[in-house]
């Protein structure tokens, strides 16, 4: 063997795969690209009335450019083929509206739950595509709205702290002095303290590690209005969390609604109005605690996808290429 020419040939040249021909191949003579029936209108809308089921997901996704896509999913077929009912270019209802209803209307009613983000485009398209389904907002948009006005408020507090330090600096060099700055009892700064607090903040108080109860201390004596924001927060999560009957989470979301007006925190008045339009759409949640994370996780999936063929090139072959495996 060690003699045999054909063999000394091949480990001179290795035999090399062109990856970027062989997609050529595929695309233009081994799949059915050029056949697809849908090809003609991909970039609009795409529709599989045969995966409809009981329950689906409808959220948006970028999918190259920023260029927004909504996407309609069935959630019986957990992320794999079968997954993919409609996907429809941009969130603006009455185009979106406009490919939904290709799907026949025995098909459409089929659909018993749907959850859903609190954009109004989504929950028009979900009571006009879908008439018997009940709308599910998604908890963890509710929950995200409460953590991100805590953030605002300790990054409110960081800048003050911030603009403090210059001030410091300044005062210091006109005097001639070095600037030192003053060091809390964990040897943070000001400025530190509300910088390092910000992983902390979207945690529950039992998975904090031991460093991180001890700047939560600081952070809550020195900032009150932080502690209080961060405890509505909490709150909020512990009603998901914990509560099993949507009776109960009436009455937990209305003295939640009591404890924000008594805060007087602005950033929260503002959640308690939004989650107050959506109201009843958010108590679904406690019928069955259905969440939109199969809408997320699909699209993780597109994005793994995307980065898998090394972007976007062209629209409709990707289109083409995320059905085959999803629809």
């Amino acid at each position: 063997m060690d003699n045999c020419p054909i063999a000394a040939r091949s480990l001179e040249r290795p035999y090399h795969i062109d990856g970027d021909q062989l997609e050529r191949q595929y695309k233009e003579h081994l799949s059915d690209y050029s056949e697809w029936d849908q090809k003609e209108h991909a970039e609009q809308w795409l529709v599989f009335p045969d995966n409809i089921g009981e329950r689906l997901s409808i959220d948006e996704t970028s999918l190259s450019n920023g260029e927004l896509y909504t996407i309609v999913t069935n959630k019986a077929a957990k992320g794999r083929n079968g997954s993919i009912v409609a996907i429809v270019s941009g969130t603006e209802s009455d185009s979106v509206l406009e490919a939904l209803r290709r799907i026949p209307m025995k098909y459409r009613q089929q659909v018993m739950e749907i959850t859903l983000d609190m954009a109004g485009s989504m929950g028009r398209i979900s009571r006009q595509a879908f008439p018997n389904a009940v709308k599910v907002i998604d908890r963890f948009h509710v929950q995200k709205l409460a953590l991100d006005a805590v953030q605002e408020l300790r990054i409110k507090f960081r800048w003050d702290a911030m603009d403090r330090e210059n001030e410091d600096i300044r005062q210091a060099k006109l005097s001639g002095k070095e600037y030192k700055p003053a060091l809390l009892p964990n040897g943070d700064t000001l400025k530190q303290l509300l910088f390092r607090s910000r992983y902390l903040l979207f945690k529950s108080p039992e998975k904090w590690t031991k460093s991180q109860k001890i700047r939560a201390k600081l952070l809550f004596d020195i900032y009150p209005d932080i502690a209080q924001a961060y405890s509505l927060s909490h709150k909020l999560r512990l009603i998901y969390s914990k509560t099993k009957v949507k009776g109960v989470a009436y009455t937990k979301l209305a003295r939640w609604f009591n404890d924000v007006q008594k805060s007087g925190i602005d950033t929260f008045r503002t959640i308690e109005e939004t989650i107050y339009n959506h109201y009843e759409n958010i108590l679904n949640f406690f019928d069955n605690r259905s969440t939109n994370a199969s809408a997320e996780s699909f699209n993780a999936k597109i994005k793994a996808f995307r980065r898998q063929i090394r972007g976007v090139v062209d629209v409709k072959y990707f289109l083409f290429r995320l059905c085959k495996i999803y629809a």
